[in-house]
């Protein structure tokens, strides 16, 4: 991990009880940092405080938690990131095009629900890292 940002755009926020989650967004957090944001795990203490959800609805999506307070949930939120990474402008435009929007909702929404089963098909652990 790189040096925390001391003034972030916003905090990514994901599960740290998927093993795809838990191993993907921390390699990006590089790019993401570039860009403002910083990463942290949906069971974090501080997270938990700040979206004061049952922990089920929490860990239901991947979140963005702007530094303003504005909450962006799912598909949103990765849209929301790759509109500010310049490779990824063609994967946000599609993501934005009526039919497109479809897909990727979609596509989201069916990994969020079986992203467990996928990371045990896949070997992944599903336990939260210590």
């Amino acid at each position: 991990m790189s040096a925390p940002n001391n003034n972030p755009a916003g905090w990514i926020l994901y599960d740290d009880a998927c093993g795809i989650c838990r191993r993907w967004v921390p390699f990006w957090e590089n790019t993401l940092r570039a860009r403002g944001f910083e990463i942290a795990p949906l069971q974090a203490d501080w997270v938990r405080q700040k979206l004061p959800r049952n922990e089920a609805e929490r860990l239901q999506d991947l979140r963005l938690l702007l530094a303003d307070g504005k909450i962006i949930s799912g598909a949103d939120a990765y849209r929301y990131a790759m509109k500010r990474i310049g490779w990824a402008w063609p994967v946000y435009l599609l993501s934005v095009a009526p039919v497109g929007r479809q897909v990727f909702d979609w596509c989201y929404r069916k990994f969020a629900r079986h992203r467990h089963r996928l990371s045990e098909a896949c070997g992944l652990d599903n336990r939260i890292a210590k």
